[in-house]
């Protein structure tokens, strides 16, 4: 039985997940890494800490499994999506923190663009809005402000790279500098339906193109690795892909009208709508899915900033709570939520808002209001913002969706899972294994090894999943949903 190695490299944490070929998970390791604040709007990550922490978790799982690793056929990547790096080719040291997706400070240099009229071409290329949310206005910011990093750029010393591109450049001693085509499409530089660097919006964001790396598929090998010799043999590099995307691919959504949304630091859900790339008139952008053997597959996405962050933000920042596992308890000991709705426009709202400008607010306090009821919202919020989004991607890709699949750490949450069914009005259907956007890297992996023939092979595999059905009468979603309409009015 040939095993594959999946390394998750999300916004919080890296994770190591040892799969079988059937997907089951021997072992799993994890490491959480600094967020780093230089200042309000801003959010970066020290990306030698990131490769340090992914030799870890690699070194944790070869302790466990030495003899079990001597059956390992590759090792595959996830990662998050938007978060932008660069760094030197020769020693693929960092020349400067990661700048992560969740950051403002391109928000001027979208703005302008926006006001030159740009964002209609931009769109027409690369399915997305002229947002900081992606990478591009963050590059524009970098190469402007810091002159010897740009220099290195000029002259071929300095290259740019998503997560991926850094991880498998240092994983294969720099013999290797690609990107896979997921996380290529996510910087506002890259043309979905050409499948390739656009230099005209390299120009726009000035961007040297000479520093974007070559972009493969997802199931194509990305050079050889030991990891540091920490692994007992040589392995390819394959399976690489944005986690999103990832997630979409382990659901099985190979089929247009399919749906996931993977819930994690924010949420992204996404819809299958096949292989012609289409745009969507109402928020939602247009996401390049994965390519196989040369075909592209599209989906629409609904971006969403704040979900499990905004939990942290009740234990980090307003110490309402220790830990987030009391946050289900909390929710369920009262009713309702007094009337209190929480807009965790923290960095803004994306989808189907999209205004950067919004900020944060707690509305409907009163002298009743308790701990129980803002937490309650906290949770009720992640709920609102993905009914927001399936509302604006049913009306966009004109279909009616019956059923959602879900994954990621919050999907634990039962109270969470059961008011997200009542108040989208679709059934949820929770996949078991936590770790899907691995999977779904490693799928591809086993892909591009030939142990599977075709994406529509893996429908044959088993898998758990917990169904949660709409219970709550119309006129109380409508209350609910009503009253959170009202309160993100208040932001916008």
């Amino acid at each position: 039985m040939s095993l594959i190695l999946a390394i998750d490299q999300s916004t919080s944490a890296t994770k190591a997940v040892l799969f079988d070929a059937k997907g089951k998970v021997l072992d799993k390791a994890a490491k959480a890494h600094r967020q780093i604040y230089p200042q309000p709007g801003w959010v970066e990550h020290d990306a030698e800490e990131i490769w340090e922490n992914v030799l870890a978790v690699i070194r944790e799982i070869a302790g466990h499994n030495r003899k079990k690793l001597t059956q390992l056929a590759g090792l595959s990547i996830t990662n998050q999506r938007e978060t932008i790096l660069v760094f030197d080719r020769a020693t693929g040291k960092p020349l400067h923190h990661a700048i992560v997706w969740q950051d403002r400070r391109g928000d001027s240099i979208c703005q302008k663009l926006r006001k030159q009229g740009h964002e209609k071409l931009v769109r027409a290329k690369t399915g997305l809005k002229i947002d900081t949310y992606f990478s591009a206005s963050k590059l524009e910011w970098l190469i402007a402000g810091k002159p010897q990093l740009a220099a290195k750029l000029k002259n071929g010393q300095g290259v740019i790279g998503t997560i991926d591109t850094f991880l498998i450049h240092r994983l294969t001693t720099g013999k290797i500098f690609a990107a896979d085509f997921t996380n290529a499409s996510r910087t506002l530089l890259f043309d979905i339906g050409k499948l390739r660097w656009d230099e005209s919006l390299c120009q726009l964001f000035r961007v040297p193109v000479r520093a974007l790396p070559e972009v493969r598929e997802s199931s194509e090998q990305f050079g050889e690795t030991n990891a540091n010799g920490i692994l007992p043999k040589t392995v390819p590099i394959i399976g690489v892909m944005g986690d999103s995307q990832a997630s979409l691919f382990a659901q099985r959504c190979f089929q247009p009208g399919d749906a996931k949304a993977t819930l994690g630091t924010g949420t992204s859900v996404l819809l299958n709508i096949g292989g012609k790339f289409q745009s969507s008139d109402n928020g939602a952008v247009t996401a390049l899915a994965w390519v196989w053997r040369g075909r592209p597959t599209y989906a629409f996405e609904g971006i969403i900033n704040f979900s499990a962050a905004t939990i942290e933000w009740l234990k980090n920042q307003i110490g309402l709570i220790q830990n987030s596992s009391e946050v289900e308890k909390l929710a369920l000991s009262i009713n309702d939520n007094g009337g209190v709705y929480l807009v965790p426009a923290f960095a803004g709202l994306s989808a189907p808002y999209w205004s950067p400008d919004a900020r944060a607010a707690l509305v409907g306090l009163t002298a009743f209001t308790k701990r129980e009821h803002i937490v309650r919202a906290a949770e009720e919020s992640i709920a609102y913002q993905i009914r927001d989004v399936l509302d604006m991607m049913r009306e966009g890709a004109g279909i009616k969706l019956k059923k959602l699949h879900a994954d990621g750490g919050p999907t634990r949450d039962r109270f969470l899972m059961q008011f997200t069914a009542d108040i989208t009005g679709v059934e949820l259907s929770v996949s078991e294994v936590a770790e899907s956007s691995a999977w779904g890297a490693a799928m591809n992996g086993l892909l591009g090894l030939g142990r599977y023939s075709s994406p529509g092979e893996f429908a044959k595999l088993p898998r758990k999943q917990i169904i949660f059905r709409p219970q709550m009468k119309a006129v109380e979603v409508k209350k609910f949903h009503d009253g959170w309409l009202v309160a993100v009015k208040r932001v916008l």
